[in-house]
């Protein structure tokens, strides 16, 4: 489809590249916030890739909306084809069940499997961050078994902890921090997505993938105690 320009209030423009998700639409959503980021527009503060399409937020004051979406038609067209570059690829250390996984076992038997297989097949598939969103480094996981899609809670839960893993409809999540929600959560990572006070932040970025891992309780406190020190972020890289 051609792109569309979508007014968000009077100080943000959506570029929708396409009505339907897919790898290919993310990576040159990802590719035309990189251009903007790296060649600046005049007005222009901040960029916000999403799933298929990107918010940008200017300063109205600067420029106009109407002459700013030209601007970012003429942009994209120039960007050409995109090639998605070798996304980085990390395992993410999981303890399924527990507290914060209270959904585990109900799930496994909606779905007619045990709670191991369950694990073994949430970690099986490779997912893609296709976004970052919601709260501070909440990461938006493309990549969720068929098997595993379900509905959401028809009522909230009004607090989930920081690290929950979950799954939303055909989407899986990584919360960032604590907060309420309607995904079903399957277990807890130690890891901490989004630290304000770490020299980076954010952990994870769109276009990343990333594989999970079970641990155990006495590996989960290890974990803990590593990540408080600053002596490891918990992820590890893998090479591709």
């Amino acid at each position: 489809m051609t792109a569309r320009i979508l007014p968000c209030g009077d100080g943000a423009l959506t570029v929708e590249l396409s009505r339907e998700i897919d790898t290919q639409t993310n990576a040159r959503v990802i590719a035309f916030a990189q251009d903007i980021e790296t060649s600046p527009i005049e007005g222009v503060r901040e960029v916000v890739p999403t799933y298929r399409s990107l918010m940008v937020i200017y300063d109205p004051a600067v420029v106009r909306g109407r002459a700013l979406a030209g601007q970012l038609l003429d942009r994209l067209k120039a960007l050409g084809t995109v090639r998605q570059p070798r996304p980085r690829v990390f395992s993410v250390p999981v303890r399924y069940g527990g507290p914060v996984g209270q959904d585990l076992e109900a799930l496994a038997e909606m779905k007619g499997m045990t709670g191991e297989d369950l694990i073994a097949l949430h970690c099986a598939a490779l997912y893609r961050v296709y976004m970052i969103g919601f709260a501070p480094g909440f990461a938006y996981l493309g990549g969720l078994p068929e098997r595993l899609h379900t509905p959401r809670l028809s009522v909230p839960r009004q607090r989930v902890e920081a690290g929950a893993i979950g799954i939303g409809g055909r989407q899986g999540n990584i919360n960032s921090l604590p907060g309420p929600s309607g995904w079903r959560f399957l277990g807890q990572t130690p890891v901490r997505l989004y630290d304000p006070l770490r020299a980076e932040p954010f952990l994870l970025k769109a276009g990343d993938t990333i594989r999970f891992r079970p641990i155990d309780a006495a590996q989960e406190r290890e974990l803990r105690e590593a990540i408080a020190a600053g002596r490891t972020t918990g992820m590890e890289e893998l090479s591709t």
